[in-house]
């Protein structure tokens, strides 16, 4: 049914939740069945959730499921997972117990340095310029790091600086790379306070101009790295194997494959990364850009060992935090980190790059075998049944 209303609202934003939700009842010709929906915030409190972002009139909730049987380093993990595929969890909690013959999980240590970037354009002179940065470099770096003294003391902060000369459709430029260690956070808010103090004493060196002084999601130092070997009789015997060797060779040939493929492989990490209350678009973003650097390839790799079994392994960027942002204010971020028994970012990271890689095997075996549908239908025809 196509409505005509006009979307141009004044002040909407200085309305009170029940405001904001009566005028939008009103506009769109929300039943009152809809509208009770709408007022149920569930965990929430309705003034914690205004606070968060703009314009809010309700709570969206999505399942909130546990997958089981994940070894990560010699240590056993139930994982939190939020999201609305049917399979993904069950799949997940059958592959990760094909692990465990052989020890699981092996995910390496993951540095947890952040990337803030600062441009600086109507450069006069590239080479000179670059010059100047490199060798103030100290003052650079004790300049930003006076904007975090918390962080300092903690043993954060930035430990060195790129400088990369970049020739743009708009003329020369000079992008200088901040690399700030920043424990368990995300990092966003000290790495952008951090390329923004700097960015005047950048001017004065370069007699340029600078513009972005930001954070980048291309988080290419701190990479998640992860090993499982996957035991070939539970997979399914030699012929499964083979079948996900070849779903591979596959996706490294093409990629219009390459992309469900990792798709599968974030199907696991995003979950995760929801549960907890870390940035989802800004995972998504550093993991496929990182596919993209050499031309869309899958993050993942796949061989068969001399006893048949398969062997993954995952590599990508992964800023996941602890503190600060959502992880600190969502009752449910909170609950997760206590079910995965995790007290650091970094650990919250090798456990993401396990579930990824084990919800791409899961993915792969499927379609080695009874095919990715089978599964769903298994489980909708279940929620039919329980419905009727």
């Amino acid at each position: 049914m196509t409505m005509n209303y006009s979307s141009e609202i004044s002040g909407f934003y200085k309305l009170s939740i029940n405001e904001r939700l009566a005028l939008i009842k009103e506009k769109v010709g929300l039943t009152d069945e809809e509208t009770s929906i709408l007022k149920n915030f569930g965990y929430f409190k309705p003034e914690q959730m205004d606070i968060l972002i703009e314009n809010v009139i309700a709570s969206y909730q999505l399942p909130y499921a546990i997958a089981c049987n994940f070894m990560v380093n010699g240590r056993d993990y139930l994982i939190p997972m939020v999201l609305e595929e049917p399979s993904v969890v069950a799949a997940a909690s059958n592959v990760a117990r094909m692990t465990r013959k052989w020890g699981g999980f092996q995910s390496e240590k993951i540095p947890q340095v952040m990337i803030g970037q600062v441009q600086i354009v109507d450069i006069k002179n590239t080479e000179e310029s670059v010059k100047e940065i490199e060798a103030h470099k100290e003052e650079l770096i004790t300049l930003a790091n006076k904007q975090d003294p918390i962080l300092i003391k903690l043993g954060g902060g930035v430990e060195d600086i790129e400088v990369r000369p970049l020739d743009t459709i708009k003329g020369p430029m000079i992008i200088v790379h901040l690399l700030v260690n920043v424990l368990d956070a995300m990092g966003a808010n000290a790495v952008n306070t951090m390329a923004e103090a700097v960015a005047p004493y950048l001017e004065e060196l370069t007699e340029g101009k600078v513009y972005l002084r930001i954070i980048s999601n291309l988080a290419t130092h701190r990479m998640a790295k992860c090993k499982a070997t996957f035991d070939k009789e539970m997979l399914g015997g030699e012929e499964v194997v083979e079948g996900i060797i070849n779903a591979y060779a596959f996706a490294k040939a093409d990629t219009y494959r390459a992309s469900t493929h990792n798709k599968g492989i974030m199907n696991g990490i995003i979950a995760l990364t929801l549960a907890t209350g870390n940035d989802t678009r800004a995972i998504e973003a550093g993991a496929h850009t990182y596919a993209a650097l050499n031309g869309y390839s899958p993050l993942s790799t796949f061989k068969v060992d001399v006893n048949g079994n398969l062997v993954g392994e995952l590599e990508l960027p992964l800023a996941l935090g602890i503190i600060g942002g959502l992880t600190k204010t969502h009752p449910l971020a909170r609950i997760s980190l206590k079910i995965l028994g995790i007290d650091n970012a970094e650990e919250l990271a090798q456990v993401a790059v396990a579930l990824g890689l084990c919800q791409n095997v899961a993915a792969l075996r499927a379609l080695a075998s009874e095919g990715i549908q089978a599964g769903h239908m298994r489980l909708h025809k279940r929620k039919e049944q329980k419905k009727s």
